[in-house]
């Protein structure tokens, strides 16, 4: 119980650091590439767009690496090695002369930001089953609290200058990586091990452990569906309330602080009641259902200060994930966690390179000349669209398939973090 308690709390405390030193970079990145195309928004969310598939690319490309080799070296040592390299890339960002350099630097942060792909194993090695969707819903709340602090501090200092919140954010990942070193135990016992294989490891063949389970497959089109409708939403948060509200990186920053207030709100106190309240599957289902709803008010926003009110609605959306994580990691063998969730994160990673292409050619469609009408918020009206076909793909899954949740089982819900 201590063990796990204290394995769970050291994971928290590390995705808090990495979270918030990736915000600090969020407000200003689009920023410094428009530095680079002569201020020219057009062009540089076009750019933006393709640095942001880049590095989805990357994680698609090596997510299942991670996993695979989380399942036969243990969780601790790739979140380790993964950390320390993000923290080295930052500081090759943090000087890039041209936008050729920072292109390569956000390949290597694509291939280092993979780790989460073995975190997600850790949790499950380490929760009780009927735990997960809480523990889960753990996860969300340190991304939470990592957003609220890393885009703040990200817009105050890229308001000074553009290129302060890269240095300050490899500070940050080299101290994440150095604590991790003397206070994370490994969470995979060694006879859960089992040996690196290519066939599991490449994107492709990792797509096999996902078809071994029907009810993993459908779940996997889901989260697929509502990430590219999330990666849509996070692509043109920046250009789209810099191109309407004239806002800056400060601006920026507060807002998305308030995302991060919220959802860690949400997913650090709530989620465990709410999906006692509602099962797993009903939570996926009213979770898909309020972030469609999420989009459309982000997308018909007549006036900037809205932009603070919708996340705390659009927070009880993120229900939807950690509920479907848990239901993944109860169909799942032990020796196969690692695997599992690297072909999810690869799928994941995947949205990342469709949705940020999609959503800044729609923006830029709908701002340009040949637009048929001005429709800056078009993208977030395709996410909701996405939102709601996951749902439609939810209920079929669970109509086809018989799923015993937290609800279904009637288990009770601790309120320790582990046992």
């Amino acid at each position: 119980m201590r063990k796990r308690q204290a394995g769970l709390g050291f994971i928290f405390i590390t995705l808090f650091l990495d979270i918030m030193g990736i915000g600090l970079i969020v407000p200003v990145l689009p920023k410094l590439i428009e530095s680079f195309t002569n201020n020219d928004i057009a062009n540089a969310s076009t750019v933006y767009g393709v640095f942001v598939a880049v590095y989805a690319l990357m994680q698609f490309v090596f997510a299942p690496v991670l996993g695979t080799l989380s399942d036969q070296y243990g969780r601790r040592v790739v979140i380790l090695i993964s950390l320390t390299g993000a923290g080295l890339d930052y500081l090759l960002l943090a000087f890039a002369p041209s936008l050729w350099w920072l292109f390569v630097g956000r390949i290597i942060a694509g291939v280092t930001a993979s780790n989460l792909t073995a975190v997600t194993a850790y949790i499950a090695d380490i929760s009780a089953p009927e735990d997960r969707a809480k523990n889960f819903g753990l996860v969300g709340m340190a991304f939470g609290l990592g957003f609220i602090l890393g885009p703040a501090i990200g817009g105050l200092l890229g308001s000074a200058d553009l290129r302060l919140p890269f240095l300050v954010v490899a500070g940050i990942t080299l101290l994440n990586a150095l604590y991790g070193y003397f206070i994370l135990p490994e969470s995979l016992a060694p006879e859960n091990r089992r040996p690196f294989t290519w066939a599991r490891a490449n994107p492709i063949g990792s797509l096999r452990a996902i078809r071994t389970y029907p009810v993993v497959l459908g779940l996997a089109i889901v989260i697929v569906l509502s990430g590219l409708a999330q990666n849509a939403l996070q692509t043109v948060w920046v250009l789209y309330t810099g191109y309407r509200y004239g806002w800056g990186p400060a601006d920026v920053g507060i807002s998305l602080a308030i995302v991060g207030l919220s959802a860690a709100l949400v997913q650090g106190g709530l989620i465990g009641p709410i999906v006692k309240k509602l099962g797993e599957q009903r939570a996926i289902m009213v979770g898909l259902a309020i972030s469609a709803l999420t989009f459309t008010l982000y997308g018909l926003a007549p006036v900037a200060w809205l932009f603070y009110v919708i996340p705390f609605i659009g927070a009880f959306g993120a229900i939807s994930q950690p509920s479907a994580q848990a239901l993944i990691t109860k169909s799942v063998q032990a020796n196969e966690q690692g695997s599992v969730q690297g072909a999810i994160a690869s799928l994941t990673s995947l949205t990342g390179v469709v949705g940020p292409l999609i959503a800044t050619g729609v923006f830029r469609y709908f701002i340009g000349d040949t637009a048929p009408f001005l429709l800056p918020g078009a993208p977030f009206f395709v996410g909701a669209l996405l939102q709601i076909v996951a749902v439609f793909f939810a209920a079929r899954t669970f109509a086809r398939f018989a799923i015993a949740d937290a609800k279904a089982a009637n288990v009770r819900t601790p309120s320790s973090l582990g046992h």
